[in-house]
């Protein structure tokens, strides 16, 4: 119980890259998806943040970081089109990355399609804030939360200096 009270005053955002959800000319599928799931583990967030692709998504993550977010989860932006920056938005501010936890994503997303192996996302954390981008799809996205379920709280409470020597699974 005392896990769950200590999430629960932790916050997080999610931040959706998608210059035509920002547009209105496409709906946002991956926010609400990453909104409900980092909810039920307890963390308070508003709702997802729709920015299009590039410096917009630059500043919501330093906004994030700012306000001492215990979590950021980007969606979308992750690709090879000319518009996908959000690796390159994240790039800068991480002290210390993560890349076991993209290899896995795109590992678990592989066994779906192959498309999976072209994201170019990034984790890590900038401060204490745990950044993980994740692909726009709505496939990505559940890929990159089971990839983090068991991992979520453990590397917070790592990086926080609490740490425990392994995953609650």
């Amino acid at each position: 119980m005392a896990i769950k009270d200590s999430l629960s005053s932790r916050r997080a955002s999610v931040i959706v890259a998608s210059t035509s959800a920002a547009a209105g000319t496409n709906p946002d599928t991956t926010g609400p998806l990453l909104a409900q799931w980092l909810n039920e583990r307890g963390f308070a967030l508003e709702a997802p943040l729709v920015v299009p692709d590039g410096e917009p998504v630059g500043r919501a993550l330093r906004t994030a970081i700012a306000q001492e977010h215990a979590v950021v989860i980007t969606t979308g932006g992750t690709g090879v089109s000319p518009s996908d920056e959000t690796p390159e938005q994240t790039a800068g501010l991480l002290e210390v990355e993560l890349p076991g936890i993209i290899e896995a994503i795109r590992r678990r997303g592989e066994g779906h399609t192959p498309l999976a192996v072209l994201t170019r996302g990034m984790a890590g954390f900038a401060g204490r804030t745990l950044i993980v981008n994740l692909p726009g799809s709505r496939g990505g996205v559940r890929d990159g939360m089971a990839v983090l379920d068991p991992l979520l709280d453990h590397l917070l409470d790592q990086r926080s200096g609490a740490g425990s020597h392994g995953p609650r699974v």
